[in-house]
């Protein structure tokens, strides 16, 4: 039997993923900072946010099972500043994540339009609120009818349905 061995060899990548999880940790950070400043309105140290974050996800060794949080919360931070812009959102290859983090990234996004849906009711702004809302919309239809395996797209469903509820909290605040 070669246990030592065996052991010496998972200590290593154990050492490694260590390493991974800091450094991804990181990157989420810089994304989250990403949509606080957006929030804020500050779109210019937002994007330079998610330009940091998005270097750093590239310098991330690709470890399987590993690396789909990190890109969700970078789709979910380009997402939205590109809906902040006015602009169309990229697809995923385009902003460089994997087709499920994408979806996921972009459902998380809905619950930060409803925040701005909610800040511009707030400042008797209904003309932006009902913008930003026409946008949760826009990516609710196109991803609330998609269905997949928890396998393939853990959360998947769980993200819809909270979306779901998000968008309709969202309506009723706009119809009041």
């Amino acid at each position: 039997m070669d246990i030592e061995e065996v052991e010496k060899l998972l200590l290593e990548k154990e050492k490694n993923l260590d390493e991974y999880i800091r450094e991804e940790r990181a990157v989420v950070r810089l994304c989250s900072h990403s949509i606080k400043e957006s929030q804020k309105g500050d779109l210019e140290k937002a994007k330079k946010l998610a330009e940091d974050a998005h270097k750093k996800m590239d310098l991330l060794p690709r470890i399987p099972c590993r690396g789909r949080h990190v890109e969700q919360e970078y789709a979910e931070a380009i997402a939205f500043i590109a809906v902040l812009e006015g602009q169309k959102i990229p697809g995923h290859a385009e902003i460089g994540v994997s087709p499920e983090a994408y979806l996921l990234g972009l459902l998380d996004c809905i619950g930060e339009l409803k925040r701005v849906v909610f800040e511009s009711l707030r400042h008797g702004d209904k003309v932006k609120a009902e913008e930003y809302f026409a946008r949760m919309e826009e990516i609710y239809e196109g991803i609330g009818r998609l269905h997949f395996s928890s396998a393939l797209v853990p959360e998947l469903r769980r993200k819809q349905d909270v979306t779901r509820m998000q968008v309709e909290d969202a309506r009723g605040k706009l119809i009041k």
